[in-house]
C-alpha cells in the first residue's frame, strides 16, 4: 500500500484541454509508454493555466498568453495547438460584416484567444468595438451589430450558423505573414531529459493515428469535418515559423 502510494506520488500530472484539438495528443499519451508515468487530467485553458500557476499539475498544455505569467516556464514539447491558415475553431461569428459590429463578447475559455482577438480588432481590423467579457450564455446575443469570438468545440458546432465569420489564425497570418500557436506544453519546472523524449514520442504516436482518432469520435452536432480539421486546420508540429509567430504574439501582449 505504501510502496502504491509512493509510486502514485511521483507521476508527473499533465492537464489538457478539453477539446476536440487535443484528441490526437491526448490518443498518443494514451497509448504510449508514458501513460504509465503520468496523471492525465482535462480541463478548459484558462482552468489549467491556473492549475500551472499553482503548482497542482506539472504540465499543461496552455493558452501560450499564460507563459509570461508564470514563475518558471519551460517549453517542453515540439507538438502544439498551432494553425498555419484558417483554424476554423477560433472565430469572430456576426451577423453583420465587420465594420459594422459595434461589440464583441469574448469567449472566456481562453486568455490567448481573447488577447488574439483584441490585437486584430484594434491592429488588423481597424475596429473599435466595445469589448465585453462574455456571460455564460453569450453565444445567444449574437444578433445585429453584436457579435462574439466563439473558440474550441462551440465554434465548430456554430461554424456555418452565421453571415459572417472572422477566423483569427487567417488574420494573423494575413496580418503578420507568420503561423500560430494557441496553446502549448508547458512545465513550471525542470523535467528528466528521458521521460521529455518519451512525451515527444507519445505525441508524435498520437498525430501519426489521426486517422483511428477521428473514427473513434463521435460526429454528433458537428457541422465541420474532424478530419479536415485535424489534418488541414490545426498544425501540430511547434517548428521554427511557429515559434517566430509566438514570440511576436507575446510581445504584442
Amino acid at each position: 500500500m505504501h510502496a502504491n502510494l509512493l509510486q502514485l506520488s511521483k507521476k508527473i500530472r499533465v492537464g489538457a484541454v478539453s477539446y476536440l484539438n487535443t484528441k490526437p495528443l491526448l490518443y498518443g499519451l494514451q497509448h504510449h509508454a508514458v501513460h504509465e508515468s503520468i496523471e492525465l487530467m482535462e480541463d478548459y485553458p484558462a482552468n489549467l493555466a491556473r492549475a500551472l500557476q499553482d503548482n497542482t499539475i506539472d504540465i499543461g498544455l496552455v493558452p501560450v498568453a499564460v507563459i509570461p505569467g508564470l514563475a518558471a516556464p519551460n517549453i517542453i514539447s515540439d507538438y502544439c495547438i498551432g494553425a498555419t491558415g484558417p483554424v476554423a475553431s477560433v472565430c469572430i461569428f456576426s451577423s453583420v460584416p465587420m465594420e459594422s459590429i459595434k461589440t464583441v463578447y469574448l469567449d472566456y475559455q481562453s486568455k490567448t484567444s481573447v488577447n488574439l482577438a483584441r490585437i486584430l480588432l484594434k491592429e488588423y481590423w481597424k475596429q473599435d468595438a466595445l469589448l465585453l467579457e462574455a456571460p455564460s450564455n453569450f453565444i445567444e446575443l449574437i444578433d445585429g451589430t453584436t457579435a462574439a469570438v466563439i473558440i474550441g468545440d462551440r465554434a465548430l458546432e456554430k461554424y456555418n450558423s452565421y453571415p459572417y465569420r472572422y477566423d483569427l489564425a487567417e488574420a494573423w497570418l494575413n496580418y503578420t505573414g507568420k503561423p500560430f500557436v494557441f496553446a502549448t506544453w508547458v512545465s513550471n519546472k525542470p523535467l528528466d531529459a528521458g521521460f521529455i523524449n518519451d512525451f515527444n514520442e507519445a505525441n508524435a504516436l498520437g498525430i501519426e493515428n489521426i486517422e483511428t482518432v477521428v473514427n473513434q469520435l463521435p460526429q454528433k452536432n458537428l457541422s465541420y469535418n474532424l478530419h479536415t480539421y485535424f489534418t488541414q486546420n490545426i498544425s501540430y508540429h511547434l517548428d521554427t515559423a511557429k515559434k517566430e509567430g509566438m514570440a511576436q504574439f507575446l510581445s504584442l501582449l
